[in-house]
């Protein structure tokens, strides 16, 4: 059951697909799913609280079949462009509501699955994963997470030092600004660090940093390469899509980490000494279906104290800091500072109780 639930996450694109074929408001179809099927789906479901069992962690965690899932969403990803640089190329002047819905269902994928795939890659050892991680966020511009996520954030989470952790009463919309740009400034001064180590100059193409901001301009000519063969003219409206789905999509990993990480900070032992991550230092959800649309991404406690553990071998303790909903219910609620606060203070109150004692 769970083996087959992990391809859910393509129903997604089929739905942004069909949407845009069908036209009108039917280009919302993958944000009503997203934000009202999958929830509802969620609480009727509940939480699977089921961990694989010590004994069967090395099988499972080495079984190609999981890692085959997130290699054919890469794919899937670049050919999903590929058929929007062909759709938009063809297909008669949108509505600004059909650009409009068009658009957001297209970061619902590059960003709620996209990004979600690109982290699980990320964090492993094989070339070739790291490859396709790097691959995936160079269609939503924000490279820089490949770096600042793995040296930055798994480092300082949970501390005043990381642009990632939201803090207490901090709006969505502030953490906004505090992480995007904060964490671009973090990647940069990680490989600055690293190239002074090895007598390298910060500004020159030793530096992925400046690779990672051309990529994804390359990128987006290349598509509108492909849109203009098609079409036999300048498709002026990619560009604008292109950038456009990357903000939203890259904003939706954002309120992510903002759920993730609300306002929990480790022990301080020492001036600027921490204690060390555990299960209690992430927000955790172990709801059934919207893990099997996030690849488990929601048992985010295990994932920071285990980092390199697959996805399907993340473990659920009762012990975490529990959320009370699935992460689609989550991002609607954040996104309303009042109602947010007036959730999750009295929850990180009761955290503080018990993990500072």
């Amino acid at each position: 059951m769970k083996k087959i639930g992990f391809f859910s996450a393509f129903i997604i694109p089929s739905l942004v697909v069909a949407g845009f074929y069908s036209g009108g408001w039917w280009n919302f179809s993958s944000l009503a799913f997203v934000f009202i099927v999958v929830p509802v789906i969620d609480q009727i479901a509940g939480l699977d609280k089921s961990n694989v069992p010590v004994e069967e962690k090395s099988v499972v965690g080495e079984e190609f079949y999981y890692r085959f899932v997130t290699y054919i969403w890469v794919y899937v990803q670049f050919a999903f462009f590929l058929w929007a640089a062909y759709a938009i190329a063809t297909t008669g002047p949108l509505t600004t509501i059909e650009w409009t819905g068009f658009t957001i269902g297209f970061a619902l994928v590059t960003g709620g699955i996209g990004i979600t795939v690109a982290h699980e890659l990320g964090h492993k050892k094989s070339k070739l994963e790291q490859v396709y991680s790097q691959a995936l966020l160079m269609t939503v511009c924000y490279m820089h997470f490949f770096i600042e996520h793995n040296r930055g954030h798994h480092v300082h989470v949970a501390t005043p030092e990381d642009p990632a952790t939201a803090k207490e009463d901090q709006s969505f919309y502030s953490f906004w600004f505090q992480t995007v740009f904060g964490s671009w400034h973090h990647a940069w001064k990680i490989e600055a660090e690293s190239l002074k180590r090895k007598q390298y100059a910060t500004v020159s193409f030793r530096n992925p940093i400046i690779w990672y901001m051309v990529l994804p301009i390359i990128f987006c000519a290349w598509l509108m390469a492909i849109a203009g063969f098609t079409a036999e003219k300048i498709v002026w409206q990619i560009p604008i899509f292109f950038f456009s789905q990357s903000v939203l999509a890259f904003s939706l990993l954002e309120l992510v980490n903002y759920i993730e990480h609300y306002g929990i900070i480790r022990r301080e032992i020492t001036p600027g000494r921490y204690e060390q991550v555990n299960p209690l230092h992430s927000w955790n959800a172990s709801h059934l279906i919207s893990n099997f649309f996030l690849f488990q991404l929601q048992r985010h406690s295990d994932h920071h104290f285990n980092a390199s553990r697959r996805y399907q071998a993340l473990d659920h303790y009762d012990e975490s800091p529990q959320l009370p909903f699935g992460y689609p219910t989550m991002i609607m609620i954040a996104l309303l500072p009042p109602l947010w606060f007036n959730m999750m203070n009295k929850r990180l109150a009761e955290w503080r109780k018990f993990a500072y004692v």
